[in-house]
């Protein structure tokens, strides 16, 4: 008889090893609107993975996740504590130890730790697709080391971890509409703010704008492993193997298509200069980011009404942030997982039901404003714009912070205009 904890840990795991596919899809995709010049952008979703991998089992797993110092960041020397336990004198067994948060799911330290590595990995190459070719590999390789530490890890460490300051304020964020896709955001705009000052400093009076090139091919496989890539990054998150899991699997397929479709008639309608297979592709990430903060909250039939809304939501967007001139963001890193992640996680509040939320593992969410929440519901959209307030501004901070040392210590984090990024 197989027990329902191996099968969990399975179900974790091949969802952590989905979600590491994405990291690389984002260079991939990255190349697919750019062009095939950009092949820059493999090696740096590479080095992220990598990155993300030793850093997080050197130190950052436990300041994302293990019990929290006064709610603010794990404690670095809890449990095996440094490298994962591999210089402690007692061994770590990786089929019985059972990571603390996680018990009643029965998830062992590797399989927990696999999957959340991922999600930061992740995270990180979102906020890399305004690196372009704009930043010195050196300078990605210095902020890789404290977004893993630090930068990212606050943020997990309030909300994703029961003992977080947030989360005992009863924030939630189902698989990181905030956590990931907003913060971000958050985290490119403080790397953006510091290249202006550099490229400002050197005469500029805008940033110089990198135009998109689309490699049908490149992009096309891109989506299609970002897609399949979220199969693991949000029903994985509802943590094992339930009726809610397949029920996510729904509401992430359902909400990434009606967003496409909604785009795709857009711009249809208006006449937009973008090619339909990148108005296909940003309908589909929109729908997936969208729907991510509450995909184990909400009922396929709210799935779908939240991506026939994300479309409008991308294409609102995308002329707002479009209006700035200081930067240059063809991926859509604002008006797709800034905007994105923090109007999903606003909809908490108002497509949230109990019946969904108590098997994801959330039973204290009440229900949405539009399914009778009432004040309970109100009180909960004030805790979610709360949440999002602070990690905003703490992540861009952090981020403007870093790269403002950096600079310091390398000389700029924009190269020359006669070097490339990578020496």
């Amino acid at each position: 008889m197989i027990s329902e904890a191996l099968v969990n840990n399975l179900w974790v795991l091949l969802a952590g090893l989905l979600v590491f596919t994405m990291t690389i899809a984002v260079g991939l995709l990255e190349v697919g609107e750019l062009g095939e010049g950009f092949d820059f952008s493999l090696l740096k979703t590479l080095l992220m993975t990598v990155a993300a991998i030793v850093v997080m089992g050197v130190v950052g797993f436990n300041t994302a996740f293990a019990p929290t110092w006064n709610g603010i960041i794990g404690n670095p020397f809890y449990g095996p504590g440094f490298f994962l336990g591999a210089f402690s004198s007692t061994p770590v067994d990786p089929v019985r130890d059972v990571w603390w948060s996680v018990s009643s799911q029965g998830l062992t330290l590797g399989t927990y730790f696999l999957f959340e590595t991922a999600f930061a990995a992740v995270t990180l190459a979102l906020v890399g697709v305004v690196f372009l070719r704009k930043v010195k590999f050196s300078a990605i390789a210095g902020f890789s080391l404290v977004y893993f530490v630090l930068i990212w890890n606050l943020p997990a460490a309030w909300i994703w971890n029961p003992s977080g300051w947030l989360a005992k304020m009863g924030m939630f964020d189902f698989a990181g509409g905030l956590v990931v896709h907003g913060a971000a955001g958050a985290a490119g705009l403080g790397v953006l703010y510091q290249i202006w000052r550099e490229e400002r400093a050197r005469g500029a009076t805008e940033s110089p704008q990198v135009a998109i090139k689309v490699s049908p091919g490149w992009l096309t496989l891109a989506i299609l492993l970002l897609w399949v890539g979220w199969f693991g990054f949000n029903p994985g998150s509802v943590l094992q193997f339930n009726d809610e899991a397949i029920v996510v699997v729904l509401t992430t397929f359902l909400a990434a298509s009606a967003s496409a479709l909604s785009l795709l008639a857009l711009g249809a309608i208006y006449d937009r200069q973008n090619p339909p297979l990148l108005e296909g592709v940003n309908g589909v990430l929109m729908g997936l980011i969208v729907i991510t903060p509450l995909a184990g909250f909400v009922s396929p039939g709210s799935a779908l009404i939240l991506g026939f809304l994300a479309g409008p939501v991308f294409l609102i967007g995308e002329r707002i942030f479009g209006r700035f001139h200081w930067y240059t963001d063809p991926v859509g890193l604002m008006p797709g997982h800034l905007l994105g992640g923090l109007f999903g996680i606003s909809m908490i509040a108002f497509f949230s039901q109990t019946a969904f939320a108590s098997p994801a593992g959330a039973p204290g969410l009440p229900n949405g404003l539009l399914f009778g929440g009432g004040m309970s519901a109100a009180h909960q959209l004030g805790i979610e714009l709360f949440g999002v307030v602070v990690v905003i501004v703490v992540v861009f901070i952090l981020s403007f912070a870093t790269m403002a040392i950096l600079a310091r210590v390398l000389g700029g984090i924009v190269p020359a205009p006669d070097r490339p990024a990578v020496p």
